[in-house]
């Protein structure tokens, strides 16, 4: 019976040390990932910064590409266009 009664301690002893070693486990594996995490998430943070700065200068490019006088100035000079005379416009009316 004395036997029994010894192992007992111990075999508590063993099992807190057990349940705390795999916490401890746990932790550091949870510490882990979550730095990991946040090592990505800056990675993306920075790549959404970066995209919006480009998006912001295709905005702008576009509307230079836009703008009234370039497109004007492009159809009389690349395309020969001319502007039409009074005369030549039609105004069509619908019944």
């Amino acid at each position: 019976m004395q036997i029994a009664n010894a192992r007992q301690p111990f075999l508590l002893v063993f099992v807190v040390a057990i349940v705390c070693v795999a916490s401890a486990v746990a932790l550091v594996y949870t510490k882990h990932e979550s730095r990991k995490l946040f090592v990505e998430l800056e990675g993306l943070t920075r790549e959404r910064d970066e995209l919006n700065i480009e998006w912001g200068q295709l905005q702008i490019e576009q509307s230079t590409w836009a703008t009234h006088a370039r497109i004007e100035r492009v159809a009389l000079e690349e395309l020969s266009l001319v502007r039409p005379e009074a005369t030549d416009i039609y105004v069509i009316e619908r019944p």
